[in-house]
């Protein structure tokens, strides 16, 4: 199967991106409105929530094709939120701090405005950096591994 093209592969990271701004919003909805956490601590974990909410869905959506990696799940949440997750955040949290702390922008309003500050960021760490890389050629990936099993299974039963 062919892997999406780029306006494919777009228009999903917008759309889970836009769950995950209800994700975002409600989270800090929930962490400033109603637990009373401090505005920058409560940014800071809605946007984590909407990270690992967003990672779910492009690893079995958007780049389901790329997950085929030496780094495994694992190792691309990492790389998702070491990425997206510190571009999000460093951005929400300056937004937040300058339109909602210096202008007295209401903190919602400063929150939509810092999601789509970073969100060309976030594609582009996410298509470069966590789902890119070494992609193996079409039907070639099973093989290959069949070939190395194989050959670890020989090599230790009869040397």
């Amino acid at each position: 199967m062919k892997p999406p093209g780029f306006l494919v592969r777009w228009l999903r990271f917008n759309a889970v991106g836009a769950i995950g701004i209800v994700v975002q919003t409600g989270a800090l909805g929930v962490f400033k409105g109603a637990l009373g956490i401090p505005l920058l601590a409560a940014t800071a974990l809605a946007v984590e929530a909407a990270v690992l909410h967003n990672f779910v869905w492009h690893e079995h959506w958007t780049w389901k094709d790329r997950t085929v990696s030496h780094r495994g799940a694992p190792g691309r949440l990492l790389s998702f939120n070491l990425t997206n997750g510190l571009i999000s955040i460093a951005v929400n949290l300056l937004f937040m701090r300058v339109l909602a702390g210096r202008f007295h922008l209401p903190y919602m309003a400063a929150n939509f405005i810092g999601i789509a500050a970073g969100s060309l960021a976030n594609y582009l760490a996410s298509d470069k950096l966590v789902f890119g890389g070494q992609r193996p050629a079409a039907g070639t990936a099973p093989a290959t591994d069949a070939r190395r099993k194989a050959a670890g299974f020989w090599r230790t039963r009869f040397t």
